[in-house]
């Protein structure tokens, strides 16, 4: 190894949040300690306040119309864009994984492999939701009866505190996937690989907005959004008992959609309860005219 090599400083990543597209330092200014399983420090990482809350929540909103309204098609190629990039920034997930769940490298390199599978897997159901979750119903009466799925609006999304990647991408993914914004709470002790999943969305062609990530004290970002008026469905999968009850207890205020926590695990098959779950359901009733002896005369 060269002089040269030997006397160059080290490049330590700087960590920020991902809120509207950009990426601001908590408004607080502060900051704390991330280390691995062996306590070892890793990073500083932003602790966001209530301010940088209510600031996402504002982005997530501005970014619903957009977002919704595109093609069902257009996100999932959007979706697929994502997979894209997470693959080629494969090696930094390995190691930010490897240091977050204290694993083996091989391991993480599983891990991270499923997860870019599971973003995959969400973006090939953008367009197909709909024919599970909707259908035309049978009236008595000169009417078409359709019913069709539509997202819910701004999704607060509670990370896993358990699996800092593969379980993120499974709550994230199929909010945005049915056209839903997010503001996603990074788990508590291992945020590192939910922040730089906002530097890959950045880098992708996801409309800024769509997905911000706060990272910090769960229970303290996480109560204002609960409280939050223009929140309309919160995801507590990242909240323990105690803290599930409280924001659940908040949450109905405004008549949010909750989903509870529950034991997951998340190397297996989905399914599509999470498509569903903030998704509501819009019937229209259109008349055919009317009815005589020989059928409708629409």
């Amino acid at each position: 190894m060269s002089t040269e090599q030997q006397n160059r400083l080290s490049v330590f990543k700087t960590y920020k949040l991902y809120v509207g597209g950009k990426f601001p330092r908590s408004e607080s200014g502060r900051v704390y300690e991330v280390t691995d399983s062996k306590g070892n420090w890793l990073a500083n990482a932003p602790q966001s306040s209530r301010k940088d809350a209510r600031d996402a929540v504002v982005a997530a909103r501005k970014a619903f119309g957009g977002w919704s309204g595109a093609t069902a098609y257009n996100r999932g190629q959007v979706l697929y864009r994502v997979a894209e990039m997470l693959e080629g920034r494969r090696d930094q997930f390995v190691r930010e994984v490897a240091d977050a769940d204290g694993i083996s490298r091989a391991k993480a390199g599983a891990v991270v492999d499923a997860a870019v599978d599971r973003w995959v897997w969400y973006a090939g159901w953008t367009d197909k939701i709909g024919q599970i979750a909707g259908g035309a119903n049978p009236v008595a009466g000169p009417f078409f009866n359709l019913s069709s799925p539509e997202p819910t609006g701004v999704v607060t999304v509670l990370a896993p505190q358990d699996s800092s990647f593969l379980g993120l991408v499974s709550v994230v993914a199929p909010v945005i996937a049915t056209g839903n914004t997010a503001v996603v709470i990074a788990a508590e002790k291992s945020p590192l690989p939910a922040l730089s999943l906002g530097e890959v969305l950045a880098t992708s062609d996801l409309p800024g907005g769509v997905v911000n990530v706060l990272s910090g004290r769960t229970a303290e970002i996480a109560a204002p959004l609960a409280a939050h008026q223009d929140v309309n469905a919160i995801d507590l999968t990242g909240a323990d008992a105690g803290l599930a009850r409280d924001l659940e207890i908040a949450a109905a205020d405004n008549l949010k959609r909750v989903l509870r926590p529950q034991a997951v695990d998340f190397t297996a098959d989905p399914g599509t309860g999470r498509l569903t779950a903030f998704l509501e359901t819009k019937t229209v009733w259109h008349p055919t005219g009317a009815l005589g002896v020989s059928g409708s005369s629409y």
